[in-house]
């Protein structure tokens, strides 16, 4: 199916067509393109105008340049913009203005990528769906979703994240969402911000974008709720509230067998759904999600049926039984919230000892080593068993934890996989969770491995 012709895609973004082609897709790293991709040439950590021959000859239908490489053949099939950027935001641009789907925006401290995944398994069934891949929610990240998106898309599901006050609003306005959603607001990135308030006010920032008489479904139970609904109103959305106090709130969450069985209301239906995951957190953004789908016109019973088809993204929350132990893979990215979720859900669990295995949380500002250290206090802490942690930042809970509950700690995470068959044993129950930069994702690794090893015998 054609995505973008060479005449669409220069009106797009006033360039200057080079040959006459059509593409079926668009990409921005040759690794993963597929014949028929126009290919971006953005500029990042390298210059993609260095990859343009190698993705021609890989089949792309033409390359988004700002200049014609040296050597390229004369034939090559382009599309000259001044700024390859804001010709892909342009292309993105292009594609919401022509598409007739209803579009959902999703943002939050926590849980962006495992919520936008999830809505679009409930949509399955409804329509041609289009939602961002893996965590493509910044700058480029956003445009080249909307530019990917076919015309006769029904509902498309748009992830927008920050890391610096103004970034969320230009998105959403880009994306022109007719729902958005928040998840949380929590202590993340707080580098770039003085205090959880200014997080408040960037998230919030996502309502700017909304169509006219949008809704923005957003969580009821922070000590931030309050903000939230400013901006909303400020936008003049519908509010739709989630939480144990929403008009979208949930009335049972119950364990079994390490996944939910859940019911929620969600405006004056009820609804049952289950969740393959055992974090409660998890249940709570699913209350949000069909809040949003009913708001953005989908089936809502057939959406909660859909639910239990949603698996947790690798590293964001997945339970993975690896030979005589039980594994939380959480390791992709952690704040306090998102820790505080991921030790309850640890807690809830049923088996043997109960072990945590923790990697520095990062870009928390000058309260990082405070942050750290109350980790000790947390409630769910009284079920688990031994901590074991990796980075100069974890050392501060290290070092506040009880002697009889403080495991190995090392400077790096490499170090720590090192000893991964001495961090637990059979029947344990273990949480593996930290910032991505900390790669305590290593030993998730290393606890495969051990586990592959075992079963060789």
């Amino acid at each position: 199916m054609t995505l973008w012709t060479a005449e669409e895609a220069a009106a797009a973004t006033g360039g200057r067509p080079q040959g006459d082609w059509s593409a079926t897709g668009v990409s921005i790293d040759t690794r993963t393109l597929a014949p028929g991709d126009l290919f971006v040439a953005l500029q990042a950590a390298r210059d993609g105008h260095d990859f343009v021959e190698q993705a021609l000859d890989k089949g792309a239908a033409a390359a988004l340049v700002s200049r014609v490489p040296e050597g390229l053949r004369p034939d090559a099939r382009l599309l000259v913009v001044p700024d390859v950027l804001k010709g892909l935001e342009d292309l993105g641009r292009a594609g919401r203005a022509r598409s007739r789907a209803k579009v959902i925006a999703i943002t939050g401290s926590v849980g962006k990528t495992s919520t936008k995944d999830m809505a679009r398994a409930a949509l399955a069934g409804q329509g041609l769906i289009h939602a961002a891949e893996a965590s493509y929610n910044n700058h480029w990240g956003v445009p080249l979703t909307l530019a990917r998106m076919p015309a006769q898309t029904d509902f498309a599901i748009i992830e927008i994240g920050m890391n610096h006050p103004g970034e969320i609003a230009p998105l959403s306005r880009m994306a022109r969402p007719h729902v958005a959603m928040i998840t949380t607001v929590a202590a993340a990135h707080l580098e770039a911000f003085e205090a959880i308030d200014g997080i408040a006010h960037e998230k919030g920032a996502i309502f700017q974008g909304l169509q006219p008489v949008g809704t923005a479904v957003l969580p009821e139970d922070l000590e931030v709720t309050q903000i939230l609904r400013d901006c909303a109103d400020a936008a003049g959305a519908i509010v739709l509230g989630f939480g144990e106090h929403g008009m979208a709130r949930p009335v049972r969450i119950e364990v079994r067998d390490g996944a939910l069985s859940c019911r929620a209301r969600i405006t004056g239906d009820t609804v049952d759904f289950t969740l393959a995951t055992p974090g409660r957190h998890f249940a709570m953004n699913a209350v949000g999600v069909l809040a949003a789908l009913s708001a953005a016109g989908a089936d809502l019973k057939q959406a909660a049926a859909r639910l239990a088809d949603w698996q947790p993204p690798q590293g964001r929350g997945a339970v993975e039984n690896l030979g005589d132990i039980r594994v939380i893979d959480d390791a992709f990215n952690a704040n306090p919230a998102s820790l505080a979720a991921g030790l309850a859900t640890l807690a809830g669990l049923q088996g043997g000892r109960r072990v945590a295995i923790l990697g520095d949380m990062l870009e928390l500002g000058p309260g990082e080593i405070a942050l750290h250290r109350a980790v000790a206090d947390d409630p769910a802490m009284e079920a688990v068993g031994l901590v074991h942690s990796a980075g100069p930042r974890m050392r501060h809970l290290h070092d506040a934890l009880p002697a009889d509950r403080r495991g190995l700690w090392t400077e790096t995470a490499a170090e720590l996989a090192a000893h991964a068959s001495e961090l637990v044993r059979p029947g344990d129950v273990v949480l593996v969770k930290g910032s991505k930069s900390s790669r305590i994702s290593l030993v998730v690794e290393a606890l495969r491995a051990r586990a592959a090893q075992e079963q060789k015998g």
